[in-house]
């Protein structure tokens, strides 16, 4: 039996407010142990590698995930996604090897050991794997037990986290045993799952090479002209983290790193949510039915983008006391990047949901097309902002890469959001004016309750105290307004009671058939 979208939301949601807690606690271990320079080279190799490998993937993964939520028993499918991705990191590993035993290293990775890079290439090999899994199972409609399962590999990891930092043992090898500890984990998960509920889909993986042939051209047709684009995605992304760590260094890399960081926590909420509209707008563009898009987008994506806006504005708020809180005094230094980067997830949202939906709508020359002429703006601006005046920049370190990525993201989100329009039946004006008038409520509330314990001093002595007091008035606050208001917040009337009943009524037994999709 599928689960309805309501009830795999909620299961997403449940594992993806687990994983803000434990990210929370995470991202107040990593920081402090590995210190900026440590946490810096980090995000630095992960982040090249992450770039290689959504050069390599193409696309493939999204359309592989929409082809298998409409065509469920396709074996067949699975067995050449997975070919493709053992074939593709292959050439992963050829490429560092390759570069290993040439002059290029010092020039491609800055600063870098090589042990670091190998470990960053075969983790980011792994966790595609698990990647991949993720979308078999919620594809298959089986995300109720995945996120399940995913709650619990996530105590494992913390618990293993806690006790390396406090061991005195999180060092930067440590760290990249740790991932490779939670991703093999989740994968031994995600198989035995897969294994127990739809077992027929594992007993025969074979691959006639007709059928190879046959896959190859589906998947061409589909991802070529996502090719160029993707090429200078890839120059784009790297040249981004490249020019940083060559002007700036490791120490604002690491600034940078845990501003992108704690802008990837605020997306948690609404992340959850984009796999399975992706599943659902597969099968309604199967069938033809642009008035259901068009109420998944309508009913979902405001909710989102405001739950985003939400933690984005006290984020920016509290910027501050979040860099302290997370990496002690050595990070004090990213608050103003990391008051900048807390607005990305906002836009993130609507971004996320609108690229699903052009690729999905296999408009993929045009998606193509917007993602080009962003990076081909981004890469000066880029270069502008973080040059030494020397050579004809700024300076502006991490800084000026978080401007450069919320400014290139705004520009780029709200194209892909106008051509959406002409797609389906939804009005452009209606969106942009969320955008503003969202994150104008939530910064008139959140500046409110900074400038009223201002009022009070003995809130002020205490930034732990400070911090805590702000979120509680900050929440009710919005809570109130929003139960007033609905509107400005991308909410209906009655929702506040619908979103508790339905909560409820997860909490209880089940009792015969799931609820339909939408009401």
């Amino acid at each position: 039996m599928e689960h309805s979208l309501r009830k795999r939301y909620v299961y997403k949601l449940a594992t993806n407010m687990a994983g803000f807690v434990i990210s929370m606690f995470s991202a107040g271990m990593v920081p402090r142990g590995l210190g900026p320079e440590m946490y810096g080279n980090f995000s630095f190799l992960t982040n090249f590698f992450g770039e290689i490998k959504g050069f390599l993937d193409m696309g493939v993964t999204i359309g592989f995930y929409n082809k298998l939520s409409q065509r469920q028993n396709e074996t067949t499918l699975i067995a050449f996604y997975f070919r493709f991705i053992a074939v593709s990191s292959l050439l992963l590993l050829g490429f560092v090897l390759f570069t290993h035993f040439t002059p290029l290293p010092g020039k491609i990775w800055p600063g870098q050991e090589m042990k670091y890079v190998y470990l960053a290439a075969i983790m980011t090999i792994l966790a595609w794997a698990s990647n991949g899994l993720d979308n078999i199972v919620d594809a298959l409609g089986l995300t109720v037990y995945s996120e399940s399962l995913r709650i619990a590999q996530k105590v494992a990891g913390v618990t293993i986290l806690a006790a390396l930092f406090l061991l005195n043992n999180l060092t930067l090898k440590n760290y990249f045993l740790y991932q490779y500890f939670n991703i093999i984990l989740l994968i031994t998960m995600f198989l035995l799952l897969v294994g127990k509920k739809r077992y027929s889909l594992l007993t025969n993986l074979s691959l006639p090479a007709g059928q190879t042939k046959k896959y190859a051209h589906e998947f061409y047709r589909f991802s070529f002209p996502l090719f160029i684009g993707s090429c200078i995605g890839l120059v784009a992304g790297i040249m981004d983290r490249w020019l940083l760590q060559r002007f700036a260094g490791s120490i604002q890399q690491g600034f940078y790193g845990l501003s992108f960081n704690v802008g990837t926590i605020c997306f948690i909420f609404t992340s959850a949510m984009t796999p399975l509209l992706l599943r659902e707008y597969s099968i309604a563009f199967s069938q033809n039915d642009k008035n259901k898009i068009a109420i998944l987008f309508d009913r979902y994506v405001p909710m989102l983008y405001s739950v985003a806006a939400f933690f984005s504005c006290f984020i920016f708020i509290q910027s501050d006391a979040v860099a302290y809180l997370l990496g002690g005094k050595k990070f004090e230094a990213a608050s103003i990047p990391m008051k900048i980067m807390a607005l990305y997830p906002v836009h993130q949202t609507y971004g996320q949901l609108s690229s699903s939906l052009l690729i999905t709508g296999e408009k993929t020359k045009l998606y193509r097309n917007i993602s080009v002429a962003m990076w081909l703006a981004g890469l000066p601006l880029t270069y502008f902002l973080i040059a030494p005046p020397d050579k004809w920049g700024i300076g502006a370190g991490a800084i000026g890469l978080s401007i450069k990525m919320v400014a290139i993201q705004i520009v780029a989100v709200n194209i892909m959001l106008f051509y959406n329009t002409k797609m389906i039946p939804i009005s452009f004006f209606k969106y942009v004016k969320l955008q503003f008038v969202s994150l104008a409520g939530f910064f008139a509330i959140g500046m409110a309750v900074s400038y009223s314990l201002k009022l009070f001093p003995w809130t002020q002595s205490n930034i732990i105290l400070n911090f805590i007091l702000s979120g509680f008035l900050y929440t009710i606050l919005v809570l109130a307004t929003s139960s007033i208001f609905p509107g400005i917040f991308g909410l209906r009337r009655g929702d506040h009671k619908f979103i508790l009943a339905k909560v409820a009524a997860m909490l209880q037994p089940q009792r015969g058939k799931d609820e339909g999709l939408i009401t």
